[in-house]
């Protein structure tokens, strides 16, 4: 009995599942899923330590400004010549994106650049020294533009947005919105090609840029009367001489001027904002994309 060995005891294991268990984690998991979701939403998406005292300690602003005004000014000689002609300006504006692209991401629009700063892509800084390259950019394209007319004493006026009064002001601003919101969202999608595929993302925005100048030319002759073009770049309407020169007052001077700015500047940047806002929001619930699987049927 003394060399009898112990019996050994064996525990069984439950194998009953913790359901409850796992649903409240599950549930735990699409709560802070959802957390991080909406916070990501509104998150900062460019350099978090870019700011007004660390942007000029390297050069690469400075070739990235060239860009903007570079190519700002070139989109201004274009459309002040060629003006709205669909081939011409999807051709030619092609060139100017995939020249740029790759010094400055290629905004060339201030209601791009808004759009960028409000929805946390660009720093608030970098934004208005693109605001400020693009203006400049476009007026010294209107004075090369200008110098050739009148070096050749031609007598072929340069082209000029329609003038916004009482009556045409709201059917300017919508089209001015509704363009710019086109034209932020398909830039915002466009987005991911500037390094994979320069010829892609300058494809898709010039292309959008011809849609929405088409559809100005089209809904504000059809539906208002209105024989002018429409441009949906606040920068290179400023050189399409928007702001009145005569009137019977100061007020009413400061009225119109007003009122053009609203139409052609502001209106299309506040399009620019909503345009890559609904960019943001499809990409959020699109999640990991579309899949031809989504619709097969089983």
């Amino acid at each position: 009995m003394a060399n009898q060995k112990p019996k050994k005891t064996v525990k069984k294991s439950s194998t009953k599942p913790e359901t409850k268990k796992e649903t409240v984690a599950t549930s735990e998991v699409q709560t802070v899923d959802t957390k991080a979701q909406s916070k990501g939403f509104f998150a900062r998406k460019c350099d978090k330590n870019e700011n007004v005292l660390t942007i000029f300690k390297t050069p690469r602003i400075w070739g990235a400004l060239m860009g903007e005004l570079i190519g700002t000014m070139l989109v201004t000689m274009l459309l002040l010549t060629l003006g709205v002609q669909p081939l011409y300006i999807v051709i030619a504006m092609v060139g100017i994106y995939i020249a740029v692209v790759g010094l400055s991401g290629a905004n060339l629009n201030p209601l791009v650049t808004v759009g960028m700063m409000a929805t946390r892509r660009m720093s608030a800084i970098r934004g208005v020294l693109y605001i400020l390259a693009q203006v400049l950019g476009a007026w010294l394209g209107l004075i090369i533009i200008n110098a050739f007319r009148l070096g050749s004493a031609t007598t072929l006026e340069l082209p000029m947005m329609s003038e916004v009064k009482g009556e045409t002001f709201w059917a300017v601003a919508l089209v001015e919105l509704l363009g710019a919101i086109v034209l932020a969202f398909c830039f915002a999608r466009a987005l991911r090609y500037t390094r994979k595929s320069p010829v892609t993302f300058a494809l898709t925005v010039t292309s959008s840029v011809t849609l929405v100048i088409i559809f100005g030319i089209v809904v504000a002759q059809s539906f208002f009367g209105l024989s002018d073009s429409f441009i949906f770049n606040p920068a290179v309407a400023l050189m399409y001489q928007i702001l009145p020169t005569t009137a019977e007052g100061i007020g009413e001077l400061a009225a119109l001027a007003g009122l053009a700015i609203s139409a052609y500047v502001l209106i299309p940047m506040v399009g620019g904002v909503i345009g890559f806002y609904i960019s943001d929001l499809a990409n959020k619930l699109v999640g990991e994309g579309y899949t031809c699987d989504d619709y097969d049927q089983e």
